[in-house]
């Protein structure tokens, strides 16, 4: 069962309350480069990011986002930080969402400018806690970032907000330390109605980063924690959309798309099973499909048919052929070279049926 969570809207993406697990990213570009930001965020758009954050180290990327929101189609979210300033102008500018620590940009007054700003806009502020950026007095008192330090930052900075009767807040709660990062959040859940954003903070490269992320994100969202996700990974950010929406459909929370099933392989392969897997999922990558169709693609005789049956869709290969099931039925057989075409043209066929 979900936690049941309060609902903030995100340039019409819905946040909590029982909407759909949302996938975000944040872009690698100079956000001052207006050209490339914009490029990268189309491709974000193409790998199924719902939001996307920019970083906005100056003013001269906080008046940039105008035009980038007006050439792009998802939510943007600026990321702002100490400045109040550039939080005001990201207001002007038009973002959808905005990512600020209260505690952090200076006097009450300034503080009270800047709700006053999103209020008038109905702009929804992320309060984003790190293991790596907790008050100095807070960690003096836990002695180091624990699950309490860090649920403890991300209630004062909310309550900063309260005070000023400002409540479109999601909160975060992200740590490098995967088991203090479930911990937080954990604590967190149970002390607010809020929505949360998952995300385990500098998780590194994509394979042990994507490994990282979906043991942290996994386990809470497992739970019913969780209302928006993001994977931090070292690299191009449509990785991290790639490896979000995967760990969506893992959990039965995405219904979209293609949901690959294949074995590891063994000493009982008879075609190229690793190739044919390759392949398929290349095609299928970018195809707009109108429901979610579970596609399974094994390569023997032994656990094949058996496993292929349970899917949508299954392939079960071997001695130089493919033999095609659906709804659990074989349907026909053709050769190893003409697999990935007849499986995606059945695919399509599927889909297009249902």
């Amino acid at each position: 069962m979900r936690r049941i969570s309060r609902q903030i809207s995100l340039g019409g993406v819905s946040i909590g309350g029982g909407a759909s697990v949302s996938v975000q990213s944040m872009t690698k570009t100079d956000t001052r480069n207006i050209d490339s930001t914009i490029k990268q965020i189309r491709s974000l758009e193409n790998a199924g990011c719902q939001i996307v954050r920019l970083a906005v180290p100056d003013m001269e990327a906080a008046k940039a986002l105008g035009e980038i929101k007006r050439n792009t189609n998802i939510p943007i979210v600026s990321d702002i930080h100490f400045d109040y300033r550039l939080a005001l102008e990201a207001v002007e500018q038009g973002v959808d969402g905005m990512r600020i620590n209260p505690g952090n940009i200076g006097s009450k007054e300034k503080i009270k400018a800047v709700v006053k700003a999103v209020k008038e806009r109905s702009i929804p502020i992320r309060i984003g806690v790190n293991s790596g950026s907790l008050e100095k007095d807070i960690l003096k008192a836990h002695g180091s970032p624990t699950p309490q330090a860090l649920a403890e930052s991300a209630l004062r900075h909310a309550s900063i907000l309260e005070d000023l009767d400002f409540r479109d807040i999601k909160i975060s709660v992200k740590s490098t330390d995967v088991i203090k990062m479930i911990q937080a959040y954990r604590i967190i859940a149970g002390k607010t109605d809020y929505p949360l954003h998952l995300g385990v903070t500098e998780a590194g490269t994509p394979e042990m980063g994507t490994i990282k992320s979906s043991i942290g994100i996994g386990s809470l969202l497992s739970e019913g924690i969780g209302d928006t996700i993001r994977v931090s990974l070292t690299g191009d950010p449509v990785q991290e959309v790639k490896v979000g929406n995967n760990i969506l459909k893992s959990l039965g929370l995405r219904n979209m798309g293609v949901e690959l099933i294949s074995c590891p392989g063994c000493g009982r392969l008879e075609i190229d099973l690793m190739k044919l897997v390759n392949d398929v999922e290349e095609r299928v990558s970018n195809i707009e499909f109108p429901r979610p169709v579970k596609v399974a693609i094994l390569g023997c005789v032994v656990n094949g048919p058996g496993e292929a049956s349970e899917a949508d869709i299954g392939i079960a290969g071997g001695r130089g052929k493919g033999m095609l099931y659906r709804d659990g039925k074989l349907v026909r057989s053709f050769r190893e070279k003409d697999i990935v075409d007849e499986l995606v043209k059945e695919i399509e066929t599927f889909c297009t049926n249902r």
